[in-house]
């Protein structure tokens, strides 16, 4: 019998970034949009008959679970702000967001995972076929980072002003999609998976608030990929 035939695949994810920036006597707001035990939540699932798989969610979902079914793709990109009082602009303290999206469930069996709106869901899997000749021993999601946010004036702020720390209600070890820095202008790694597992992870957010730009909106977009290898 022949072995399965091998389907290069990946899974891609948005992260829009905003930061606006008002007078010295107004209010700043950041926002940005992007699908337990002794460690995080990881499992290991089946193998796929045929070909691989691979799923990538940051945020909101189409509200299946992969054991009851239905995961699919959706496009939809949350969102994340963050309000600096115009008094505390560049004085040193990280600014919390929080996001639009309303997801606190796992898609992996939709128990509670997340809180909101300070946490953002983060769930994959990679699912190879049973007989898994020449595929990966572990798939990687990778994020596009662009140098900067920028306004209309051509402004900027370095993406690397942006970090998100990573738990999951439940989780006390080392997250499958661990906390982390934006390093501006690369692509960088946020997490790694092996065959036939499913992670998850909840990540918080904030901007640094260690400069004080000039007013205006700060914009830009990271893309994230589930890829193999």
């Amino acid at each position: 019998m022949s072995s399965p035939r091998r389907v290069p695949q990946e899974r891609r994810g948005r992260t829009d970034l905003r930061l606006q920036l008002a007078s010295a006597c107004a209010a700043a707001l950041l926002a940005f949009a992007v699908s337990g035990g002794a460690a995080a939540f990881t499992v290991t699932i089946p193998a796929g008959v045929l070909t691989g798989t691979l799923y990538l969610q940051i945020g909101v979902g189409n509200g299946g679970t992969f054991q009851g079914g239905n995961l699919a793709t959706n496009a939809t990109q949350n969102t994340e702000t963050a309000t600096v009082p115009a008094s505390a602009l560049g004085n040193g303290t990280a600014q919390a967001m929080t996001t639009n999206s309303s997801v606190t469930t796992s898609a992996y069996n939709g128990r509670t995972f997340c809180t909101v709106p300070g946490q953002l869901y983060i769930g994959a899997y990679y699912q190879v076929p049973v007989v898994a000749l020449g595929w990966s021993s572990t798939a990687s999601v990778r994020a596009t980072v662009p140098a900067a946010l920028s306004d209309a004036s051509g402004d900027t702020i370095s993406f690397s002003r942006i970090s998100w720390t990573s738990s999951g209600i439940g989780d006390s070890g080392a997250e499958v999609f661990p906390a982390g820095t934006f390093a501006a202008g690369t692509t960088q790694a946020v997490g790694t998976l092996s065959q036939n597992q499913w992670g998850e992870s909840c990540w918080a957010f904030s901007y640094a608030n260690t400069t004080v730009p000039r007013a205006g909106t700060y914009s830009g977009i990271v893309l994230y990929t589930l890829s193999d290898p």
